[in-house]
């Protein structure tokens, strides 16, 4: 593996990178599967139809504005201690001139608009069955446009996170090749962010009482999801490791299979967990566990052997139930996708063991640097950020929407017209 980018990105190396970007997809797709299934029967079709409407937002605003301020072409910098600090890039907007640019700039901007994507849907499933489809679309634009961006190019983009191995010899600066904190830990904050806006589903938490249990509607959504999301989190992964990393080709091999022993890990330690806690596996959680092992892998599947993949995935597969249980009854978080613990905390434990197993002097310190860069600066700016936009576009629906469902309210139709929704037992 060489980390100098100045060796640029070999014909190879581009072409198999390309073909991962185009798998890509199927991680955005496996997520708004997930999404919808784990949501409520009557705000399926809204859940589906707001991914498409996040995607395209995500794409516009990144390519109109963000990919400007990503890139390293160009750089806002200022010295100090006689240190280079590289703050955020600057470059022409909507795109001008990518066609005539390297094809390594063009590949990491293509990997850029589907990671944005990808974050812009954690949120959406934490605010399942209250969030309005007009603030989804205007959360993910905002996304696109500024909150990612930033991190984008201080991560990838040669900014002062990536410098902390030049500047102060703590290992290859901050790694970060499948975006785990770039698009899972940053996503998850936002969907925190919104989950304490938007506030709980009505009568999640009643008065009295504990919280009251609302299953996904379609556990066959979700599990399909969970495998279509595995082929697009190892190209995720693999074209991370080959354009971040400049990793040789002939570990990228290794790179996809420690993407499958991270999942598999995680889904075998949520199903002995949730089986002898529940007598029975829980579908729900142990997709949870499995989508949490693959969060864990976007850090380190390119930087660790794979039995460190696999330890990192059993961790998480055990904290999931347990998280998911916390959250809930501890902290009254209404969060119906999980991405909370999935993609906030699996996200920050991925970037931890990268540090831990992957090789060179002070690597831990340089994970530890990006951590609190996300929990100090990013997790309060889009807590901010998200407040203004509720203002402006209010996040949740009204009481009667919430009552007869978003597909009806903001479609005019359910997902499953011939069939009867029962109503919830809440609302009588």
């Amino acid at each position: 593996m060489n980390a100098s980018s100045a060796q640029g990105v070999p014909g190879l190396s581009a072409a198999l990178a390309l073909a991962f970007l185009l798998l890509a997809p199927l991680a955005v797709a496996g997520l708004a599967l997930l999404n919808a299934g784990l949501g409520r029967s009557r705000s399926a079709a809204q859940s589906l139809l707001g991914s498409l409407a996040i995607m395209s937002a995500s794409f516009i605003a990144f390519a109109g504005v963000g990919a400007c301020f990503a890139g390293a072409g160009g750089a806002v910098a200022f010295t100090l201690s006689g240190k280079s600090w590289n703050w955020i890039g600057t470059g022409p907007i909507l795109l001008m001139e990518l066609g005539k640019s390297p094809i390594e700039t063009q590949l990491s901007v293509l990997f850029e608009c589907l990671a944005v994507a990808l974050a812009g849907l954690i949120p959406w499933g934490a605010g399942a069955d209250r969030v309005r489809l007009a603030a989804g679309w205007a959360m993910a634009a905002l996304l696109g446009a500024f909150i990612f961006p930033l991190m984008a190019h201080w991560t990838w983009g040669g900014g002062w996170l990536a410098q902390l191995g030049a500047n102060f010899g703590l290992g290859a600066g901050f790694l970060d090749p499948g975006g785990g904190a770039t698009v899972h830990v940053l996503g998850g904050a936002c969907a925190l962010a919104m989950v304490w806006i938007a506030g709980a589903r009505r009568g999640k938490f009643p008065k009295e009482g504990l919280a009251t249990a609302m299953p996904g509607h379609n556990a066959a959504y979700v599990l399909v999801g969970c495998m279509v999301a595995l082929v697009g989190w190892s190209a995720f992964n693999c074209a991370g490791a080959l354009l971040w990393l400049h990793a040789e080709v002939g570990s990228i091999v290794v790179t996809a299979i420690n993407t499958l022993l991270a999942a598999a890990g995680a889904l075998g330690a949520t199903l002995v967990v949730t089986w002898v806690r529940f007598g029975k596996p829980d579908a729900s959680l142990c997709a949870n566990g499995w989508l949490g092992g693959l969060v864990t892998s976007c850090s380190g599947a390119a930087l660790m052997p794979p039995a460190a993949a696999l330890f990192t995935g059993i961790v998480m597969g055990i904290a999931t139930p347990l998280l998911v249980e916390f959250l809930e009854l501890a902290l009254s978080i209404d969060d119906p996708s999980g991405a909370v613990t999935v993609h906030l905390v699996g996200g920050l434990w991925g970037l931890f063991a990268a540090g831990v197993f992957a090789p060179g002097k002070g690597q831990v310190l340089a994970q530890f640097v990006g951590i609190a860069a996300l929990l100090g600066v990013f997790l309060p700016m889009v807590y901010l950020l998200l407040k203004l936009l509720d203002r402006l576009v209010p996040l949740r629906a009204d009481p009667d929407g919430e009552r007869i469902g978003m597909d009806l309210h903001e479609l005019g139709g359910g997902a499953y017209p011939e069939f009867v929704i029962h109503r919830d037992e809440s609302y009588r």
